[in-house]
């Protein structure tokens, strides 16, 4: 008989399986079990089949078959002893079929006064079998679920088995830490109650049933500064939000009530605002052993887990700018509700990043508000997983289910995350599970849909009353203490309200950063002409000498000597600069001033259409040289990396990046433009609204490859009509660039300006490459962006046509226009949509033009698409001008090459009519 199959009777094909992944790799098995298996190989070894003849072998119990049971128990509670744990305050669990009783593996009652070698696997020596069953009880059928097993790397998995089975045990705050627990928890409850007392029947999306998160946030902010962190950034929903920015963040009661009563002065200036509990708000916390913490609470929409990979590029950005790419110094959390973790695919997208070196924040702390209904739905229609929290095992990260009616074991799992986040820098999941007192808002009926659940939720104790009668049962606490603070905090609350409703107060949301302080908002004038951005010969020089430079014994492929080729010859001979040359240029000159350069998107290194070649690889090792990090010592970083396949969160990423850093050139790059769709929620929500909404200016740069070259609907169209509709109050700008130089203007200007603002480049594919597109070195030297661009090729006083056109349809139309030979057609290129240039494009056509008797605006796109209609709502002479463009359409563009070059010849026939 094989080692194998004795295994075969041990009445377990569990063990067996464990065995056969031990044969093939040690590495397969958890560290407990390679160590048992050594030891029976040695016996088997030293001893023979069964351990005849050997006393030792048979003390060792090496061999016994019901020693492998029992190990094959222990193994089993840290597998699956989370699904017995008693973490529902409100409902009893599920039976999730855990498979955790004796007769499962093949043990009886007779067994329990036996002793076995296995105890010493927890902790607690060899020991009678029902010692070691009541203690992997204690351990994981308590209030804390832990789920871990999975976990891949044997030092962390080893790290985290011993803080579940030995610290938790061991985990008992101080009088101080658990008056402490009773603290927050007195003024979450009391908050609630008192809001709900006083403004009956307005939303506030209260914390009631899940108060505990007080004291669990509360906890991770003390604790992680006594680790090290310097600044947490929060990312969050509504439910509870304004319970946090009162009790977390410290945002003033009065502000707070003000809101209530609605007497908050709007201050026209700042825009629009938003309600109450979507607010951002920033924060300084002194903690009890003195040090300073920096917390922002970030603005969210409705749309829940959007906010998400906000903060997390918000974090990203501290780190490699204030913070030097310490990780241990800044703290992301991102707080879910059950049904949000579950069913938004951003929570995915950001769990895939986030071990990512372009998207890597050290670990973020995620924490589950889990009131087990979405809105008024039950968890058995939110998700077909058995926990909401199942995304975590996409990256190994463990997960600590929590009653929250027990603040004690809450704050001893969000101190095991801090410990957790700051030793590995890797996120892990907090969900604890609560209630919900009222329905999703306070105006709902909660019975309508969940009529036992909520029989019994009337009936239950609020986190506060349950935990103060538990210390007040061990004698820990005096009971006078808790109603004691009740009634003080009652008191201070109402002598808040008495003073909002004799003075209503007069205040700004905005916590400027100090990143911000040196800019300012923008001003209609800001927009009649653009900065002076040109850059002298010698940047130029600089940047030519890094972008043609390979370092020694690196071999580049034969496209890219080519490549670096080109690139001499603009750069030191010809004084012509192609796109990607123009772009890198642009790259390099706010590098040189120290500024970082940051660049995201698929395929973003090379560039989708192979024109940027920023990395360029070794044709041997592979490996990769960013020409634009090698210019000086002093220079800023740039920072360029291929994305996840991912729109959503990376855009996502990349406008909390440029929210935090205000110094750094932020790009996302779309491979195509129409791509964008796919992260519509950070355009709708946080891009076009920024600086109205969320009182936050940001220079995020899109760009979106766009332009009608017969590739069919899904590669032609950025959807530009779509940004063009979110354009007012200058909330940003919208180009679609023809020439290199001025594509070079306006990635310079974004910083060049005293204040930020998004800039979404139509971006093109056909003319990277184009000699058409190429600019002249002058334009570089000096010169602005240019918003419009006149037609130089005519004799005005003959023009009995203006057309106006923009990107690369212009190219078009010159080309027909020398093939007919035509004279009498102008071809005016409007650089900038957004802000549209009226005054420059009135002045050529009042003063220049002023015998033509045509006017057209001539686009590629179908007619209920581009940007007719939007110039047409926005600017008067719109009205005197005909569209030329495609027919109207459901879909952008046609699949059929042949429909499409007919279509595109019509709209070049029209032009000159």
């Amino acid at each position: 008989m094989d080692n194998y199959s004795y295994l075969s009777n041990a009445h377990s094909s569990y063990i067996d399986e464990l065995y056969a992944d031990y044969k093939k790799d040690p590495e397969n098995v958890d560290k407990t079990w390679q160590r048992f298996f050594e030891g029976f190989e040695f016996a088997q070894e030293q001893y023979g089949e069964n351990g005849q003849g050997s006393k030792a072998g048979a003390q060792a119990g090496l061999l016994d078959d019901k020693e492998i049971r029992v190990r094959a128990l222990i193994h089993a509670y840290r597998s699956r002893g989370h699904l017995r744990s008693k973490t529902n305050p409100v409902r009893e669990r599920r039976d999730r079929k855990a498979i955790l009783d004796l007769p499962d593996f093949n043990l009886s009652e007779s067994d329990l006064e036996k002793e076995f070698d296995a105890g010493e696997e927890i902790g607690i020596g060899r020991a009678k079998l029902k010692d070691i069953v009541a203690a992997l009880k204690n351990i994981y059928e308590g209030h804390v679920g832990f789920e871990y097993l999975y976990i891949r790397e044997p030092e962390v998995l080893d790290w985290f088995k011993k803080k579940s089975e030995k610290d938790a045990l061991n985990f008992d705050p101080s009088t101080e830490d658990k008056k402490r627990i009773l603290r927050k928890l007195n003024q979450a409850v009391v908050f609630e109650n008192f809001l709900h007392t006083k403004y009956l029947g307005q939303k506030r999306f209260s914390l009631e049933g899940g108060e505990t998160t007080i004291p669990a946030l509360d906890s991770i902010i003390h604790y992680s500064a006594d680790l090290g962190v310097e600044e947490v950034i929060i990312g969050m929903a509504h439910r509870g939000r304004l319970n946090v920015l009162a009790n977390i963040m410290g945002k003033t009661y009065e502000h707070i009530f003000n809101e209530f009563e609605g007497q908050a002065e709007p201050d026209l200036t700042m825009g629009d605002g938003d309600v109450k509990y979507h607010m951002g708000y920033s924060s300084q916390i002194q903690t009890e052993n003195g040090k300073e913490v920096n917390v922002k609470l970030s603005p969210n929409p409705s749309h829940l887990e959007a906010v998400d990979p906000v903060v997390e590029g918000f974090a990203r950005a501290k780190l490699d700018g204030q913070y030097n790419k310490e990780h241990d110094k800044v703290l992301p959390i991102l707080i879910h509700g059950d049904a949000a973790i579950a069913g938004q695919g951003v929570v995915y997208e950001v769990t895939q990043m986030s071990q990512l070196e372009g998207y890597h924040t050290g670990g973020t702390i995620h924490f589950v508000i889990n009131n087990q209904v979405g809105f008024t739905t039950d968890f058995d229609d939110a998700r077909s997983s058995i926990y909401s929290t199942d995304v975590a095992k996409v990256i190994d990260a463990p997960v600590l289910h929590v009653n929250g009616d027990d603040p004690e074991a809450v704050v001893f799992c969000v101190k095991l995350a801090v410990e957790y986040r700051q030793r590995w820098h890797k996120d892990i999941f907090i969900d604890m599970v609560c209630y919900r007192r009222h329905g999703h808002n306070e105006s709902d009926e909660p019975k309508f849909t969940q009529p036992s659940l909520y029989n019994i939720i009337s009936k239950h104790a609020n986190p506060r009353e349950v935990y103060n009668k538990k210390l007040v049962e061990r004698g820990e606490v005096d009971a006078k203490l808790a109603k004691s603070m009740d009634k003080e905090f009652r008191s201070l609350l109402q002598d808040r309200l008495n003073m909002v409703k004799e003075e209503p107060l007069d205040y700004h949301y905005q916590q400027m950063e100090k990143e911000w302080k040196e800019l300012r908002r923008s001003k209609p004038k800001d927009f009649e002409q653009s900065p002076e951005t040109g850059i002298d010969e010698d940047t130029i020089k600089k940047i030519g000498e890094a972008l043609t430079f390979t370092p020694e014994g690196f071999k580049p492929l034969k496209q890219i000597e080519k490549a670096l080729k080109i690139r001499k010859e603009e750069f030191f001979k010809s004084g012509e600069f192609s796109w990607a040359s123009a772009e890198l240029m642009a790259y390099g000159s706010i590098l040189l001033e120290n500024r970082t350069v940051r660049l995201t998107g698929q395929d973003v290194q090379r560039g989708t259409f192979s024109h940027r070649h920023a990395i360029i690889r070794d044709a041997n090792s592979g490996e990769g040289f960013n020409s634009l990090n090698h210019m000086t010592d002093d220079q800023g970083s740039f920072e360029i990396y291929n994305s996840l396949l991912s729109e959503f969160a990376v855009m996502g990423f990349e406008f909390g990046y440029a929210m935090a850093n205000p110094s750094a050139l932020t790009i996302w790059e779309a491979q195509f433009g129409d791509f964008a769709n796919g992260a519509q929620v950070i355009i709708d929500q946080f891009l076009a609204p920024s600086e109205t909404k969320w009182q936050r200016m940001n220079g995020l740069v899109l760009l979106l490859p766009h332009g009608y070259e017969g590739q069919g609907p899904e590669h032609s169209n950025a959807r530009p009509e779509r940004f063009l509709q979110l354009c007012a109050e200058y909330n940003m700008q919208v180009v679609n660039i023809t020439e290199a130089s001025n594509f070079f203007h306006a990635l310079r200007r974004q910083l060049a300006w005293q204040f930020r603002k998004p800039l979404i480049v139509m971006s093109p594919k056909s003319l990277l490459r184009s000699p058409k597109a190429v600019s002249p070195k002058e334009e570089f030297t000096s010169g602005r962006f240019r918003e419009v661009l006149d037609d130089k090729e005519v004799d005005p006083k003959k023009v009995r046509k203006v057309v106006l056109c923009t990107g690369k349809l212009y190219y078009d139309l010159t080309e027909a226009r020398k093939e007919n030979k035509s004279d009498d057609v102008a071809l005016i290129r409007v650089e900038q949509l957004y802000p549209f240039p009226e005054a420059q494009v009135n002045n050529l056509i009042e003063k220049k033009y002023t015998k033509a008797k045509e006017f057209a605006w001539a686009q590629e796109e179908p007619a209920n698409m581009g940007y007719y209609s939007f110039l047409f709502m926005n600017w008067g002479k719109a009205k005197d001008f005909t569209l030329i463009s495609r027919k109207p359409s459901a879909s952008p563009a046609t699949g059929y090459p042949k429909v499409h070059k007919e279509e595109q010849d019509r709209i070049i026939e029209a032009v000159f009519k």
